[in-house]
């Protein structure tokens, strides 16, 4: 074999969603982009705001003497202090410039904080459903994954946790709004789990990170809002990126920001920019980090997914599905008709409807769809799952909710 086994092994259950897009692609080559109704990558079909574009044409045609240059590795002084002025004002603490690393997104993030806090053996507590790509992440610096199953409404159950949280438990990655069930967790939440872990660390005298992966945080909908994890939780790091919020997921632009609270706080950063160059992202690209600069806090125009999640949500609630109405990123989560979640997808692509199973989010039984597609693709999906429903009505294994 000329890879090595464990990558193999890994291709074997390499991930749905890709394999659902590339699926898409061959149906639109058959059928046409117009009768293909692809809701299997959140790839956002929203343009960046204008101010992006304003803002990149006017370093175009204004360019910064050495903006292309190298840079420190954590990124560009007056970029990070951007991002810590937000983070300071959104959790009412002092955190500055010297707390942030510009990260090439929030996969790049999420590597460098693992690098820098696991030693081989090392577990990270995952809430299912989740990003599966996480466990790869945790795989790749020697750690160990420990899902522990959401509890009501898909929220982290705290006994669940209080039971999973051992001595070998180094951090626990929270996803809110998350990927795929669109569920906020609430302050209380992140209160209970700080008193939680406080207990735990002091049981096992082991210092335990709650890693925030936050790329959706300002795609919030009916006046919801996100929870500053920092103010709710002394030993908190936030990965995020840019690529939805201000829909720029191919320029690989992030950041990773710490907690000021967290003891030896700057022995961490010295750590995470370490990780930052050792692992090969070196820097996040320098004009992306010019770009965002001057518009970290830009508010965001979600009417366009609150538009197609009420659209999706409201006719698949009338043909009899079951889900949590999502308060936030783009994706809904029901559970699936029939119990097994890859035959239904199986009978959703007979008519074209491309979505992903809830195993490859570790969730057996429900299916991922969204709707950060076109609006006339979410329009257009509407007859095909009418004719999915009638399908469905004679299906031997359909569920009697």
């Amino acid at each position: 074999m000329n890879i090595s086994r464990k990558i193999a092994a890994s291709l074997e259950g390499a991930s749905f969603i890709r394999k659902m897009f590339e699926e898409g692609e061959r149906l639109r080559a058959i059928f046409g982009a117009d009768r293909v109704y692809d809701f299997s990558l959140g790839n956002p079909s929203e343009e960046p705001p204008a101010a992006i574009h304003a803002e990149l044409q006017k370093l175009a045609l204004s360019p910064i003497p050495g903006m292309h240059r190298y840079m420190p590795n954590a990124g560009y002084q007056e970029t990070r202090a951007a991002v810590a002025r937000v983070l300071a004002r959104e959790a009412s603490l002092p955190v500055e410039a010297d707390h942030v690393v510009m990260t090439c997104g929030a996969g790049g993030a999420l590597n460098v904080a693992l690098k820098a806090i696991l030693d081989p053996g090392d577990e990270v507590i995952v809430i299912t459903p989740y990003f599966m790509e996480y466990r790869f992440y945790v795989d790749n610096h020697g750690g160990v994954i420990r899902e522990v199953p959401a509890g009501d409404n898909f929220l982290p159950d705290l006994d669940a946790l209080a039971e999973a949280v051992n001595q070998r438990t180094r951090a626990l990655i929270l996803n809110s709004p998350n990927n795929p069930t669109g569920v906020v967790y609430p302050a209380a939440v992140f209160d209970g789990l700080q008193e939680l872990l406080a207990d735990r660390e002091k049981k096992f005298d082991r210092m335990i990170y709650v890693i925030a992966d936050e790329p959706y945080a300002k795609l919030v909908y009916d006046g919801v809002t996100v929870p500053p994890v920092m103010r709710h939780i002394k030993n908190a790091l936030v990965a995020t990126s840019h690529s939805k919020d201000l829909g720029l997921p191919g320029e690989r632009i992030g950041y990773l920001a710490a907690s000021p609270r967290i003891d030896s706080v700057d022995l961490l950063m010295q750590a995470l920019i370490f990780t930052n160059r050792t692992l090969g992202f070196v820097n996040a690209p320098a004009l992306m980090q010019r770009l965002v600069a001057p518009l970290e806090g830009l508010p965001i125009d979600v009417a366009p997914y609150r538009e197609k999640r009420d659209i999706l949500y409201n006719h698949l609630i009338a043909l009899g599905y079951r889900m949590v109405k999502p308060q936030g990123a783009f994706y809904l989560f029901p559970r699936s008709p029939i119990p097994d979640d890859l035959a239904f997808v199986d009978l959703a692509r007979k008519h074209n409807i491309l979505v992903v199973p809830g195993r490859g989010f570790g969730r057996p039984g429900y299916f991922r769809l969204s709707y950060s597609v076109p609006l006339p693709t979410v329009q257009g999906s509407l007859p095909a799952f009418d004719a999915l429903a009638e399908d469905l009505a004679e299906h031997p294994q359909r569920r009697v909710w």
